[in-house]
């Protein structure tokens, strides 16, 4: 019995340590190492959304307690994304294993090049202090697809969301990731509740969800020393590289392509994230370097004595 849950328990633990470095990634990659068993989608998705129940419930509460939370960004991304999230887990819970495989792979894969993209083209944004939040235009949508997708794929919310409106608001990160994290708790709960509704209790592994949730918390004070001290944008490309590599395969084989085919596009793929990673590894050696010259720039001057 506990070699059956040690996959999921290890899925936890390297699902948690990505989310504790990044602030994204715990649904995505869970869900991609946990589909790469063999295990059903549904269940999947399932056994990750009732794992994160305590995860992002303590994630929002510690963001309301810095004041990272603006309660207008949360309500309308967490109406509309748990809505989706309702609608995408009844779905999933509906469709065949035949069916819900390669929507699963499909959807993981596209999370996986998002992840890659973001932490490749990504540029850092001073911090605003302008008035005002997204709007609803902006919002409704995003939480609505958001939602729908974290469902769906098992993970998502965080590389859907917090990646758009890190690049496209005027409001300061702390804040956006924060009103995200808060969203999260609803988004999870509906999901839950859309997972019950369709597979009903006997659909889901009570233990399978421990064991990710005890992988998570084991490594979540490892992952709290380690935030800030890792470079992100190499650790971004590395999780984004290792969900295309988990999923690209068992997409390609869902369209029916030829073997040859398959196993070119795979070393294709293979090379370019390698080629992402260089690039991170540059842009993260040329951080390293600016902050020294802006420092010696912007030191001030002695003053001058004063005349007598």
């Amino acid at each position: 019995m506990v070699v059956e849950l040690l996959p999921a328990a290890i899925a936890g633990f390297l699902a948690q340590m990505v989310d504790g470095a990044l602030g994204m990634g715990y649904g995505v990659t869970s869900a991609s190492l946990l589909l790469a068993t063999g295990m059903a989608p549904a269940v999947v998705a399932a056994t990750v959304k009732f794992a994160q129940l305590g995860t992002t419930l303590a994630s929002g509460a510690s963001h309301w307690q810095a004041k990272n939370v603006e309660g207008r960004i949360v309500a309308r991304l967490a109406v509309p994304g748990g809505i989706g999230a309702l609608v995408g887990a009844t779905v999933l819970s509906a469709l065949s294993l035949d069916a819900a495989a390669p929507v699963m792979s499909a959807l993981l894969l596209a999370l996986g090049i998002l992840v890659v993209l973001r932490f490749t083209t990504r540029r850092d944004r001073a911090t605003t202090t302008a008035p005002g939040s997204p709007g609803g235009r902006l919002l409704i949508p995003l939480g609505l697809v958001g939602g729908l997708v974290d469902s769906t794929g098992g993970g998502g919310w965080g590389p859907v969301v917090t990646s758009t409106l890190l690049t496209s608001a005027r409001t300061a990160p702390r804040t956006v990731i924060g009103s995200v994290a808060a969203a999260e708790f609803v988004v999870t709960v509906c999901a839950s509740i859309g997972f019950l509704l369709g597979l009903g209790l006997g659909g889901v592994s009570l233990g399978l969800t421990l064991a990710l949730m005890i992988g998570g918390v084991l490594a979540a004070p490892i992952a709290a020393r380690l935030a800030g001290r890792l470079p992100a944008g190499m650790l971004g490309v590395l999780v984004g590289s290792l969900i295309i590599t988990l999923n690209l395969g068992p997409t390609l084989t869902a369209l029916a392509v030829a073997p040859p085919v398959r196993l070119a596009a795979q070393i294709v793929g293979a090379l370019l994230c390698l080629l992402f990673l260089v690039v991170a590894l540059r842009r993260h050696r040329a951080s390293r370097t600016q902050p020294a010259v802006i420092a010696v720039e912007d030191r001030p001057r002695p003053l001058s004595a004063p005349a007598p």
